[in-house]
């Protein structure tokens, strides 16, 4: 009877537990079915990923309580349970968006959304991590994955050096992360993030050997939301792996790290907020600057969207620059509207398909609206609102974080903030121009229906956002109060 009662609680880990489970299952599937089982493999993806979602949206009904498991390694709280919805929702967009470009690119592999799936689970590990370990393993079994589709057509150069530059690029920060946590538990003595605080408190403050393993942790997790300096993988993979392959990871991988690094620094690290915040704050001023700067000369649009995706985590780091329970609120809040913003980017960029193939030059858009009005408008306005004009969502996003770094007194990084804002409104408005005002190329093939469903969803979320936003701030403020 002891023995069994040493064993913890599974019931937070459920949705974790059906991934593992289902991706086994369709592993198996896809093996034994060959080829012609892929799309029955690829619906049960999206399948699987919303029955792991139900566990989340409706903890009561499964027996969930919001506790730590595992002996304090794995954590549920709110924070972690609405960052994985987000996440669940950009990985099933991202399959779902997958389908039309995997027939018509001899793309159509079972693998391809298993890899996903298993990904998925390394970033729920990620945000329920409340240990180092946790952390790190939840870290590497979602880039394990990552690596492998970023190569996953093998027929193309381009894909292949992409999966390859993002691996050894990888491999150089997964060392650099666990020198610094080996730096930190080598000064501490603990793993667990909130023994870590208690042990830093008691020290009176930060060591050297502590700084040196907070700044090396920083910039492992820094690589994984592509923040600058550490951004220089993101332009050269967005644009040579696979176009859903650049969808997914624009959207689900970025959320699960930036939660893990919210997570990390205000409940591992917060007796050190200083510290850890002077970095947070260059690293965010550098990523704006570079995404809105170096955005400028782009042509192909999957390189401009790297850029621009390189910006936008700088907007969010402004959040969590603020350390404060406002910031961490301006984060979930700006993940949100950045999901909804890129799944719809990439929707059409995922619509640019003519009779000889996908195109993805910028000038390839040009008098768009002559040709799909419907198109053009939605595009238009996704522009709009990454670029952070009202009254759509990304104008909100940004509200948030830049009210949070004011609260904080962070007066130079939110004016900083809003010139870069400025900066990178041209080349979304460019994109703009393109579309209305230049002379039409060739019309693109019909755009096929789960691309539609997906730019429309996306689209009335980034207009409506107004009129329920209320219910969203609402639902981030209890799940950034859960770290604090």
């Amino acid at each position: 009877m002891n023995a069994y009662s040493q064993l913890p609680d599974l019931s937070p880990a459920l949705p974790e537990l059906f991934l593992a489970i289902g991706a086994l299952a369709l592993l198996m599937i896809g093996v034994f079915g060959g080829r012609k089982i892929t799309p029955y493999v690829t619906a049960l993806s999206v399948a699987l990923l919303a029955v792991a979602a139900l566990p989340l949206l409706l903890p009561a009904q499964f027996g969930i309580t919001e506790t730590q498991s595992f002996h304090g390694a794995f954590v549920l709280d709110g924070f972690a349970r609405y960052l994985k919805l987000l996440t669940l929702i950009g990985s099933g967009f991202a399959i779902a968006m997958s389908v039309a470009f995997a027939r018509n690119e001899n793309f159509e592999r079972f693998e391809y959304p298993v890899l996903i799936v298993l990904s998925t689970l390394g970033m729920l590990l990620m945000l329920s991590a409340n240990d180092l370990i946790t952390l790190y393993l939840g870290l590497e079994l979602s880039s394990l994955a990552l690596y492998v589709i970023a190569a996953f057509n093998r027929d193309s150069v381009r894909s292949t050096e992409a999966g390859l530059k993002y691996f050894v690029l990888g491999s150089v920060s997964s060392g650099m992360l666990l020198y610094g946590m080996s730096l930190v538990y080598g000064f501490t003595g603990q793993t667990g993030f909130a023994a870590i605080a208690a042990a830093v408190a008691a020290q009176g403050g930060s060591s050297l050997g502590l700084i040196f393993g907070l700044v090396f942790i920083l910039a492992g997790l820094a690589f994984k939301i592509s923040a600058v300096p550490f951004h220089m993988w993101t332009p050269d993979v967005y644009e040579g792996a696979p176009t859903p392959v650049t969808a997914f990871f624009a959207a689900a991988p970025k959320i699960a790290a930036m939660g893990l690094m919210t997570r990390v620094v205000i409940e591992a690290f917060e007796p050190v907020t200083h510290d850890w915040q002077q970095i947070v704050v260059f690293i965010s001023i550098a990523s704006m600057a570079l995404g809105a700067f170096a955005a400028i000369g782009q042509k192909n649009i999957k390189r401009l969207m790297a850029y621009s995706s390189i910006g936008h985590m700088g907007f969010a780091l402004v959040g969590l620059a603020a350390g404060s329970k406002a910031g961490v609120e301006g984060v979930i809040i700006y993940m949100t509207a950045y999901l909804a913003m890129t799944l719809g980017a990439f929707a059409c960029i995922l619509s640019m398909r003519r009779k000889d193939g996908m195109v993805e030059e910028i000038s390839d858009l040009a008098g768009l609206s002559r040709t799909n009005l419907p198109m053009a408008v939605l595009l238009g306005i996704l522009m709009f609102s990454l670029a952070g004009i009202p009254p759509f969502v990304g104008f909100f996003a940004k509200f948030y974080v830049f009210l949070a770094a004011v609260e904080a007194g962070l007066y130079p990084l939110a004016v900083i903030g809003m010139l870069a804002s400025v900066v990178g409104a041209y080349y979304y408005l460019r994109i703009c121009k393109v579309m209305f005002f230049d002379e039409p190329a060739r019309q693109f093939l019909p755009m096929p229906v789960e691309l539609k469903f997906t730019l429309g969803l996306s689209s009335a979320f980034v207009v409506f956002f107004v009129v329920f936003a209320g219910s969203i701030v609402e639902m981030a403020g209890t799940a950034a109060g859960t770290l604090f």
